[in-house]
C-alpha cells in the first residue's frame, strides 16, 4: 500500500498569514511576566477574534522558559485589527514600556509572499535572526506593512515611532 499523500487546499484563504511568536524569559522577573500573561493570551485567542482561523500553543524551550504559538489568520487586515484593539493593544503598550524581563518575537509568513520579523528585547537570537543580520526598526521598517509591502500601515501603530524612540526623560 502506498502512503496517502495530501495537501491543504488554501484557495479559500488567498491572503493567509501564518505567524509564529514567542516570549522568552530573560530574568527571574520575566517568569512572573510570562505566567501573568499566559492566561490572558489564552482567553484572547480562545474567544476567536474575527480572522483567527487557528491558534496552537508551542513550547520552544523549558530552560530558559520560552513559550510560543503558531497562528493562522485569514488576512493581515484582521490580524492588524486584533493587535490594535483591547486587550492586545494594552498588553503590547505595557510591554513596549517595560518588557518585564522577557524578550518577545514574531515571524509572519504571507501566502502571497513576504516574511515579516520582529524581535524585541531578545538577548539571544531566535528564528530568522539566527541566520540573518538584524537592523533597527525605523522608518518604513517600524510597521509590518512597511517591512512586507513597503506601504504605510492601514491602522495607527499601538505606539507611534516618535513616541517609542523618544528618550524616557523626554516622555511626559
Amino acid at each position: 500500500m502506498r502512503v496517502n499523500r495530501l495537501t491543504a487546499d488554501l484557495s479559500e484563504y488567498p491572503d493567509l498569514v501564518v505567524i509564529y511568536l514567542g516570549m522568552r524569559v530573560r530574568t527571574p522577573r520575566g517568569m512572573l511576566r510570562l505566567l501573568g500573561l499566559g492566561p490572558k493570551l489564552y482567553r484572547a485567542h480562545h474567544d476567536r477574534p474575527d480572522g483567527l482561523l487557528l491558534h496552537e500553543d508551542l513550547i520552544w524551550s523549558l530552560f530558559p522558559p520560552h513559550w510560543g504559538a503558531r497562528q493562522y489568520w485569514r488576512d493581515l487586515d484582521s490580524l492588524e485589527r486584533w493587535t490594535r484593539s483591547a486587550p492586545h493593544r494594552d498588553w503590547w503598550q505595557r510591554f513596549l514600556r517595560d518588557s518585564g524581563g522577557t524578550g518577545f518575537w514574531h515571524e509572519a509568513y504571507f501566502l502571497r509572499g513576504g516574511i515579516d520579523t520582529m524581535y524585541d528585547d531578545m538577548t539571544t537570537p531566535a528564528g530568522l535572526a539566527r541566520i540573518a543580520p538584524t537592523v533597527a526598526m525605523r522608518g518604513r521598517l517600524f510597521s509590518t506593512r512597511g517591512r512586507v509591502e513597503d506601504a504605510d500601515p492601514k491602522a495607527a501603530p499601538v505606539i507611534d515611532e516618535n513616541t517609542f524612540y523618544r528618550k524616557d526623560s523626554d516622555r511626559k
